[in-house]
């Protein structure tokens, strides 16, 4: 197995949602997430790069970009980032080298419809897990479940949900990380 790409060590970082994650935290999903996907990331790499004394400098910078943008927001699907990342990449290096062979980009633009279309055991799953977070959800006190669609499905900042709900910017983030955390437990922390 390739070795493990280089972790940055902080104290707290933001993502994207501005909750703070420690660099523990992001190496921990790094590793639950993306690492195991290693073998997937290198056949692709070997299909589609034609030095292959390259790939193994591809694939760290490739884990290199997806750790840069999980510190800002984890994406959303893991794998399908994963692979655009190396896609970028790839096409990235094609045009700095200004050697663009027809074949490479036919293969890689033939990839990119490949990488968008989730299997029948990645829909099965997705399925599952909305049902798990609609009965979380629904279980949620009503003012905190407000807040939370407001926040996380309709994408309303703080100030707009306080200004819709007429309560202050503090209840607010109070009902999101209350509503967040009773949302993680049910979903990841053991309960059916």
């Amino acid at each position: 197995m390739a070795e493990r790409p280089e972790m940055h060590e902080a104290n707290a970082e933001t993502l994207g949602t501005g909750a703070p994650v420690s660099a523990s935290e992001l190496e921990a999903w790094f590793l639950r997430e993306i690492f195991p996907l290693e073998s997937i990331l290198m056949h692709f790499l070997q299909q589609n790069w034609r030095n292959k004394a390259e790939i193994e400098d591809l694939r760290q910078d490739v884990y290199m970009r997806v750790y840069e943008a999980a510190r800002k927001e984890y994406p959303a699907q893991p794998k399908a980032f994963l692979l655009k990342t190396a896609r970028n990449l790839l096409i990235n290096r094609v045009k700095r080298e200004h050697i663009v062979p027809i074949e490479a980009m036919a293969d890689l633009d033939a990839l990119g419809a490949a990488i968008d279309v989730p299997g029948p055991e990645r829909s099965v799953a997705a399925r599952d897990l909305l049902r798990r977070l609609q009965g979380a959800l629904d279980r949620l006190p009503p003012r905190c479940r407000e807040v939370v669609v407001l926040r996380r499905i309709e994408g309303l900042s703080r100030p707009e949900i306080a200004a819709r709900m007429g309560i202050s910017q503090d209840t607010v983030s109070e009902h999101l990380a209350n509503g967040i955390a009773a949302l993680a437990e049910t979903l990841y922390g053991g309960e059916p």
